[in-house]
């Protein structure tokens, strides 16, 4: 029930969203190692594909919301290193928290009041999306309002169709050897998404399409 409340929800801000009376944005983080994502791929005939790989824990992490009337995608990207508290002086949640709290600030700077006097923002619930920072920030920023998803509801979180279609991409059956090589590939890959806007909106509207594009 709460489901499928939720989901008519949705619908009703999307519709707010396409008639301009606000701008939805679907939000949420992924993580990237270094290792490579396996995945089947084409081959010569009797030559194995290779992939290599190392012992390696870093990661980085892709904060991103995706407009879902335009397909524009504002992001921030997160360097974490294996055993980041000894190496930062920050656990990983204050990281996550710092960084989405920038993350919305560069929401704030992209959409700002005055030109976008709501922006709805609908996020999942991991703990970092709240906190006296990200309390401080929306203060700040009053047009900025967090709507969180019902928990096990991947079909109301569109973004993560888009991830799909980027680690595919990006980072399947590639091995990086340092973190700013993958934060390079990440930028550049999501720079392309940006210059193909339909496609996006097109693989969101469409689960379908997405999944094809993984085979």
């Amino acid at each position: 029930a709460q489901a499928a409340g939720s989901s008519r929800g949705a619908r009703r801000v999307k519709k707010k969203a396409q008639a301009g009376e606000c701008v939805l944005l679907s939000q949420d983080e992924a993580r990237f190692p270094l290792v490579p994502t396996l995945r089947a791929r084409l081959g010569v005939k009797g030559h194995r594909p290779m992939v290599g790989t190392w012992d390696n824990k870093d990661q980085v992490y892709c904060f991103a919301a995706l407009n879902v009337v335009s397909g524009q995608l504002t992001t921030r990207l997160l360097e974490q290193p294996a055993r980041s508290q000894t190496k930062t002086g920050q656990s990983k949640p204050q990281r996550l928290q710092a960084a989405f709290a920038a993350h919305l600030k560069d929401i704030a700077r992209a959409y700002p009041a005055s030109a976008y006097p709501e922006v709805i923002i609908t996020i999942d619930n991991a703990s970092w999306h709240g906190g006296a920072s990200i309390r401080q920030v929306l203060e700040a920023y009053p047009h900025l309002r967090l709507k969180r998803l019902p928990s096990y509801s991947p079909q109301l979180h569109v973004i993560e169709r888009f991830w799909r279609v980027l680690r595919r991409r990006a980072t399947h059956n590639r091995l990086f050897t340092s973190m700013a090589s993958l934060r390079a590939t990440l930028r550049n890959n999501i720079g392309y998404f940006q210059t193909m806007r339909h496609k996006v909106l097109s693989l969101i509207k469409s689960p379908r399409k997405t999944k094809k594009m993984q085979s």
